[in-house]
């Protein structure tokens, strides 16, 4: 009964996650894309650059409550070799998104240090 119980209220926060990253996207995309129209009449050649940023910063922290999310799911409700395979395969699709939102937004490998524009000090 008590399992039973915990058993629900884990998969309920899974999917507590899982909504509150789908509503972090939705949200995050049409404050930048709302921004972005009322930033429009400067194109400044920062413009692009801040907008794919703000995006791509945005899908990367929704990914990962994706993942945490899986783990969730996958770890304490329902620990089969299957869905432990399921995670890891996720979990590497999902870095390689991560991985190419890095590389599109900030033009450099995921790796590699982030360095300011014009000097080779590190960004904070």
């Amino acid at each position: 009964m008590e399992t039973d119980i915990l058993h629900k209220l884990i998969e309920s926060a899974a999917l507590a996650i899982e909504i509150l990253a789908v509503i972090f996207i939705t949200c995050a995309i049409f404050y930048n894309v709302i921004k972005a129209a009322i930033n429009f009449s400067k194109r400044s050649p920062e413009f692009f650059r801040k907008y794919k940023d703000n995006i791509g910063r945005s899908l990367q922290a929704s990914l990962e409550f994706l993942v945490a999310a899986d783990i969730i799911r996958t770890v304490i409700i329902e620990p089969t070799v299957q869905s432990v395979i399921i995670l890891c395969a996720l979990v590497l699709i999902r870095t390689f998104l991560s991985w190419s939102i890095i590389i599109e937004s900030e033009n450099r490998l995921p790796w590699k240090p982030k360095y300011e524009t014009d000097s080779d000090t590190f960004k904070n």
